[in-house]
Formats: structure tokens, C-alpha cells, sequence
């Protein structure tokens, strides 16, 4: 259940592991551009030689290509992923496979502060990825005998809820949903949700929310 205004941590960060994408190593290229067109090629049951002619190079030239021993030209790269009838980016697939990950362990999620705090909902931080284009955050949301109901929210961005734990009535928009452990819900964040009956406590659920790249909090 995300709000309208930012997270502001209460304590520690959590323990958080991200390693951003490292520039390719001398070699990685011809690698990858190896073994996506070895791939492709067998997949589509062709020879060297029967792939060497469709692509219009010679057969010593494809092995070379991919065995990772030639770099190929961007000509040459076209021929090839209009030979195997795949998009070119499809060849450099696993040339950047390092990505940012955020690893959370069990009970380490960053204690954050939202508007519910005060009705004494438990909102932790399991994480958020940013790129260029979208974000994605996801919180470990609690409900105990020491919190109340709470006005709806209404947020940009795609949310769903999984529930883990306990039971409850959540609204959105005009419709309301009985959720139990194993029940999820996915919904457009603009339409006003949140716990509108706690009927089983503790009730923990995971909330997880995508955003666009201009969308926000705010």
C-alpha cells in the first residue's frame, strides 16, 4: 500500500547488495555475438555452410564468427540477424548480464514512514530499482491489533498486493476484495485503494509498485 508521499527512512537503510553494470570486457562482444548466432543458426536447423550462403559470407568466415576469433562489422551483423530472421540487438543478449539487483535478508527491510504510520501500519522497504524509463519498489506491509483503517490511496503507477498473512477487506475504486494468504490483487494506483476492514490480525501482505519513468510519489 504506497502513498502519495515519499518514504522517509526511520532508521538504518537496509542491507542492501546492488552491483551496477560493468562495461563489457575485451572479448565479451565476440562471446556473445558467438554463441547467440552458434544458437540461432542450430535452432533453426541449418549448417554452417547452409548458414554461411543464406547470409552471403564465406563458410571460413561464419566459423570464425562463431568461434569468437573475428569482430564483426555492423554490415555483416545485419546479414546475419536477417538470416536467422532476429532482431540485431538479439545478438549482443548477455553482453551486459550484470544488472542492479537489491538483496533484502529476512527482517533487515529499511523501517519507512507514510501517512498510515500513524494508524499504526508497518511499512518495510524490501527495495527499489530505478532506470530510465520505470521504477519499482516494493514493501512489506503489517497490520496488528495496534492499527486502524486508514483513508484511501491514490498513487501513479501499476500496484499489486499479494497476501501473505492474516485476512482483510481492500478497497478500489468502488469495489471491494476479501483477501486471504495466497490471494493477489493488481491495480491502477491512481484509483483510491487500502485496508478498508482488518477481519484477521496480524495481516501482512507484500505490495509492490511500478512506476513509469515520470512517474513518482508525488
Amino acid at each position: 500500500m504506497t502513498s502519495a508521499e515519499d518514504p522517509i527512512a526511520s532508521g538504518s537503510s537496509s542491507r542492501e547488495i546492488a552491483r551496477e553494470a560493468a562495461g563489457p570486457a575485451e572479448g565479451d562482444l565476440e562471446r556473445s555475438i558467438a554463441a547467440q548466432v552458434r544458437a540461432y543458426r542450430q535452432a533453426a536447423g541449418l549448417s554452417v555452410a547452409e548458414m554461411a550462403d543464406r547470409v552471403g559470407i564465406s563458410k571460413a568466415m561464419l566459423s570464425k564468427i562463431e568461434n569468437a576469433q573475428t569482430s564483426c562489422s555492423l554490415t555483416t551483423l545485419a546479414r546475419l540477424a536477417a538470416g536467422l530472421e532476429v532482431p540485431v540487438t538479439a545478438l549482443f543478449r548477455g553482453v551486459d548480464a550484470e544488472r542492479e539487483a537489491v538483496f533484502v535478508p529476512a527482517g533487515h527491510g529499511a523501517r519507512i514512514v507514510r501517512r498510515g504510520s500513524k494508524q499504526g501500519h508497518l511499512y518495510e522497504l524490501l527495495g527499489g530499482l530505478r532506470g530510465p524509463h520505470k521504477r519499482m519498489e516494493a514493501v512489506l506491509v503489517t497490520l496488528t491489533e495496534a492499527s486502524e483503517v486508514f483513508p484511501l490511496f491514490q498513487h501513479p503507477g501499476t500496484e499489486i498486493l499479494y497476501m501473505l498473512e492474516g485476512e482483510m477487506v481492500y478497497g478500489h475504486g468502488e469495489a471491494r476484495y476479501t483477501m486471504r494468504p495466497g490471494d493477489a490483487l493488481q491495480f491502477d494506483g491512481e484509483g483510491p485503494h487500502g485496508p478498508e476492514e482488518l477481519l484477521e490480525l496480524p495481516a501482512k501482505f507484500l505490495a509492490v509498485t511500478a512506476y513509469d519513468g515520470t512517474s513518482g510519489h508525488g
